[in-house]
């Protein structure tokens, strides 16, 4: 029992007072909703049949082979997931899932990071003055 309660301490975030405008829903798993994991679960998925999609994409994309070739290509992509095409990934905020307007060196949406940069808790920014 003590070994879980020390776990589940180590998932909590230390930094829960940074920005007074967030708040975390989960604190049991790093994931802030369903649609984050949703997202990681495909970029999974992207990264496992990447080699495959690309092998497959060359032999289509090359004129010198015969069509029937390239149709059995065509017809093996259709046959792969639909969620290891990488168009189906979203860039989502890592504090609280925002699809929209994210920062992505940061991987935080435009919201949070003004708020952080504004407390000065982000390395690297500065403030604009003239």
């Amino acid at each position: 029992m003590n070994n879980m309660l020390k776990n589940t301490l180590k998932l909590i975030p230390s930094t829960l007072g940074i920005c007074s405008n967030i708040m975390f829903q989960q604190l049991r798993t790093r994931w802030v909703d369903c649609r984050m994991i949703r997202d990681f679960k495909r970029r999974k998925c992207v990264v496992e049949y990447a080699d495959e999609r690309l092998r497959l994409r060359t032999i289509l994309k090359n004129k010198v082979l015969p069509v029937a070739i390239r149709e059995d290509a065509r017809a093996m992509i259709m046959e792969l997931p639909r969620n290891s095409h990488p168009y189906r990934t979203t860039y989502r905020c890592a504090l609280t899932s925002r699809p929209r307007g994210n920062v992505k060196p940061f991987r935080m949406s435009r919201i949070v990071w003004r708020d952080l940069a504004d407390h000065n808790r982000l390395s690297g920014v500065q403030r604009a003055m003239w």
